[in-house]
């Protein structure tokens, strides 16, 4: 399209919403939807057929009448909420003397290490005596029978299919094994 026709068709779009701007403010209304105007006097030498405004019905003896008092009692802007309850005074108790912590506990020796070894499997054959087999920390085999002393530090007290019993030397930190290596 050419810029010229272009110009010419948006002009003419301007001018059509223009002319309905001006038609649309300046058409005669009906007398129903005309605003209130103070000039009542020219309104109706105009038509002739309005009646004449009169002052609306004031009562002023009402206005210097005596007012009742305002009554504290039934002045209550919530109507709809009961009057709370007032709270209960609470009576401070006296306070109770600390009462003495108990003596610590003796202790005895910090318990021995955990040990650190893994179940890994049972071997048997027939029915000679089961071997276990263990693996160390860094992942050596120890292969073991039930009461012997393992690395001159532990025992193994009993083999079973699943787990293991074992101990240090002299008794303390008896433990089971179980064969997923805890």
């Amino acid at each position: 399209m050419e810029p010229k026709r272009r110009q010419q068709i948006t002009l003419g779009v301007l001018v059509a919403v223009l002319a309905g701007t001006a038609l649309y403010m300046y058409w005669p209304r009906t007398t129903a939807s005309r605003p209130a105007t103070s000039k009542v006097r020219g309104a109706t030498a105009k038509t002739g057929t309005e009646a004449p405004m009169t002052a609306p019905d004031v009562h002023l003896e009402v206005l210097n009448a005596p007012r009742p008092k305002p009554d504290d009692v039934n002045r209550n802007l919530f109507r709809f909420k009961p009057k709370p309850v007032p709270p209960p005074v609470a009576v401070p108790r006296p306070a109770l003397p600390p009462t003495p912590s108990p003596p610590p506990a003796p202790s005895g020796p910090p318990p021995p290490p955990d040990i650190p070894l893994k179940f890994a499997m049972v071997m048997s054959q027939g029915s000679g005596p089961k071997v276990a087999v263990l693996l160390d920390t860094l992942g050596h085999q120890i292969y073991a029978r039930e009461g012997e002393v393992i690395e001159g530090r532990y025992k193994v007290w009993k083999i079973g299919v699943e787990s293991i019993e074992i101990s240090y030397l002299d008794g303390r930190g008896r433990k089971t094994i179980r064969l997923s290596g805890s």
